[in-house]
């Protein structure tokens, strides 16, 4: 498992390489919670999917992300906000075999 360095800003971009995958993700905060853009090899996958604690941000096979990313929550179960990105709620990548244990 990956933890994905994010700072403490209301959106910001980063881009990182996962399991051999260019992946830029876009990260913002809205008065209606915290979303991300997910870009694999300059396509968007994904956009606007709003990050729940411990929840899969991607989810769905047919959009050919190999693994998973998702918020985690390390004081408690609330859903990530951006004043505490990179300290309390942690991002993470997991391989899809990492996933399934």
């Amino acid at each position: 498992m990956q933890n994905i360095s994010l700072k403490p800003l209301k959106a910001q971009e980063v881009s990182v390489n996962l399991a051999g995958q260019s992946v830029t993700l876009r990260i913002v905060q809205r008065s209606t919670g915290l979303f991300m853009d997910i870009g694999v090899d300059n396509l968007w996958i994904a956009q606007g999917v709003l990050c729940l604690n411990c929840n899969k941000i991607v989810r769905y096979p047919y959009l050919k992300f190999s693994g998973e990313l998702f918020f985690a929550d390390t004081k408690g179960s609330l859903d990530p906000v951006y004043d505490e990105l990179g300290t309390r709620f942690k991002l993470f990548y997991a391989t899809a075999e990492e996933m399934a244990t």
